[in-house]
């Protein structure tokens, strides 16, 4: 593993990259960890995290439950519903699901402006080293596709001094999860109108296993920053200063849409 300081192809020395790995995390602890080390640090990191239990349905900060959720299955079988401190569209997400996290610093990449499109072709540049010779990777508007075919959606949020990029891969996933989810109305170009399953793709069709993901990551990474793992023991400790953004939705909350919406079909039907 390389040092930190490490000389770069360049020869300039490698700003440093803190590499935390988890299998299993619950999404909230997961985003509250990365909104913190947004925020409370100024270190770069990269966080992977393998598979989250229960499923849960992730949104973007501005996404509009009642016009992304299908609520009435949500509420039914208690699905837990996770409003985002980054912006983006909305996943479900379980154990086949891999988190990948970058949280940098604006000049933690040479030439690269801190806006979204930068950010989302340099990751893309990144990406497609790791999937080299595994299927014909794309970057399609805002996902990372096989062809036509998505299994990474992403998300961004940028700050004053600092960005994250995160995404979530689709290394497997249930079929039946998607129905909890509504066909977005500002659904990307190349969708095409196709329904959950024609529209995605599972990554484990394409690569052998999850470790050949991860180290490709790293490998990747190593181009730009000398990479070093971290013991979760080691980050920020939570303290009571620091209050995320990132909420678990309550069971309240989605009950008060469904009202609401039910109030106003009522309305409609009098006038």
């Amino acid at each position: 593993m390389a040092a930190a300081g490490s000389a770069g192809v360049h020869g300039a020395a490698r700003p440093l990259m803190r590499l935390v790995t988890m299998t299993g995390a619950p999404i909230l602890r997961q985003l509250h960890l990365e909104e913190r080390l947004l925020r409370r640090t100024g270190d770069n990191w990269c966080v992977i995290n393998h598979g989250t239990a229960p499923p849960t349905i992730v949104m973007g900060v501005s996404g509009r439950v009642s016009e992304l959720v299908e609520i009435e299955p949500v509420l039914r079988d208690q699905v837990p519903v996770v409003r985002r401190f980054s912006g983006g569209g909305t996943v479900i997400i379980d154990q086949g699901t891999v988190f990948v996290t970058f949280i940098c610093n604006k000049t933690a990449v040479a030439g690269l402006q801190p806006f979204p499109r930068d950010i989302m072709s340099w990751t893309s540049q990144l990406y497609s080293k790791v999937f080299n010779g595994f299927g014909e990777f794309h970057l399609r508007e805002n996902d990372y596709a096989f062809n036509h075919r998505k299994f990474g959606g992403n998300a961004q949020s940028i700050t004053k001094n600092r960005w994250v990029h995160h995404t979530s891969f689709l290394w497997d996933y249930d079929v039946k999860n998607m129905d909890y989810l509504k066909i977005p109305k500002r659904a990307p170009e190349y969708r095409l109108a196709r329904n959950h399953t024609d529209f995605l793709c599972r990554m484990k069709e394409y690569m052998p296993s999850r470790s050949v993901f991860t180290d490709g990551i790293i490998t990747a990474l190593r181009e730009h920053f000398s990479v070093e793992s971290t013991d979760l023991e080691t980050g920020p400790s939570d303290d009571e200063e620091f209050v995320p953004s990132t909420k678990l939705l309550s069971q309240k909350d989605l009950e008060e849409i469904v009202s609401s919406k039910e109030s106003f079909r009522a309305q409609k039907v009098q006038a």
